[in-house]
């Protein structure tokens, strides 16, 4: 499925991929060595992406547009690296994360130099529009940040808050990528706000695929849970939903000590169990297939046959991947 989904981008991605590395190189070797590692997890790319399928259904993938999609991974990039430390986290994508390798000082100053040389490369596209769009981004990540570790210490746990943060979070950043690749090839207003759409849609999908993943096994199936999210504290929208509908004052207690991280392995359990018997899965997925409608929907004023279907497998992936 990605293979079909980057098919009509394949020489931009390409074009994409040299200066990504172009801009995260230094000269220095101890810089270079740490920038290396960084870009040896680039991950699906799928922010990337989404920058570029956009672009090329409203008028055309341009050098801005490239530039632009390296801007955006630069600062998707720095934001995990900050939020590994803030997280304690010492693994990003299966692999080791920086501030695990490096220590925290070196990976916050790593975080920081990204951020500068991408808000620098951001300008490269001469249109302030972008730059300012970037740059917001920036502060609207940091700000659902400040909202779940806000959230943590608060007792009471809603499924509003749990998307006001994925909106400043996760689907921020899908929304800004598909938003900035329609700016970059010059579309409508109109269009622009259904690219925005598009991207917003999609990112809560993938945030909500991300933590039912918190309830599978290793082996991809539903069994014991990985955990990470109510070890750190957060609940996420399928104990949400079965702790707002069904929980009994045992259950009240155990949130308390989740949320201050009191909680031992077997209590934690206790809440993924009460979560899968009383339906905060299949909730969870529902909701998912709600803005998965909502993205597909949107897609029916686009006209490049060959990127409409590339974006309509893009959300489907992600609501289907498995990892």
């Amino acid at each position: 499925m990605l293979l079909d989904i980057r098919r009509p981008i394949e020489t931009e991605l390409n074009d994409y991929l040299a200066l990504f590395g172009e801009v995260m190189s230094h000269g220095e070797p101890e810089i270079d060595q740490a920038l290396s590692y960084i870009k040896g997890r680039k991950g699906k790319m799928m922010r990337p992406i989404m920058v570029l399928l956009m672009a090329k259904e409203m008028g055309g993938v341009s050098k801005r547009s490239i530039i632009a999609a390296v801007s955006l991974e630069m600062l998707h990039t720095a934001s995990l690296i900050h939020d590994d430390v803030v997280d304690e986290s010492h693994e990003r994508r299966g692999q080791a994360s920086v501030n695990r390798i490096y220590d925290n000082r070196i990976a916050v100053l790593l975080g920081d130099f990204i951020l500068s040389r991408l808000l620098l490369t951001a300008t490269r596209t001469g249109d302030l529009r972008i730059v300012e769009k970037v740059s917001q981004l920036g502060g609207t990540l940091s700000e659902g940040e400040i909202y779940q570790l806000s959230n943590i210490s608060r007792q009471e746990v809603t499924e509003a808050e749990y998307f006001r943060i994925i909106r400043h979070k996760t689907a921020a950043l899908f929304s800004v990528c598909a938003e900035i690749g329609a700016i970059s090839a010059g579309a409508s207003d109109e269009m622009v706000e259904k690219a925005r759409l598009f991207g917003e849609y999609t990112g809560i999908c993938f945030q909500i695929r991300d933590d039912i993943f918190d309830y599978f096994n290793d082996e991809g199936n539903i069994g014991k849970p990985t955990e990470n999210d109510l070890l750190e504290g957060k609940f996420t929208l399928p104990a949400i939903y079965a702790l707002n509908h069904f929980a009994d004052e045992h259950v009240n207690n155990l949130i308390v000590k989740v949320k201050n991280r009191t909680a031992n392995l077997d209590e934690i359990g206790e809440i993924v169990d009460f979560t899968k018997k009383n339906g905060g899965i299949e909730y969870a997925q529902r909701k998912m297939h709600e803005y998965y409608d909502k993205a597909v929907t949107l897609l029916q004023d686009f006209h490049n046959e060959d990127v409409k279907t590339a974006l309509e497998l893009y959300v489907r992936y992600t609501i289907e991947r498995d990892k």
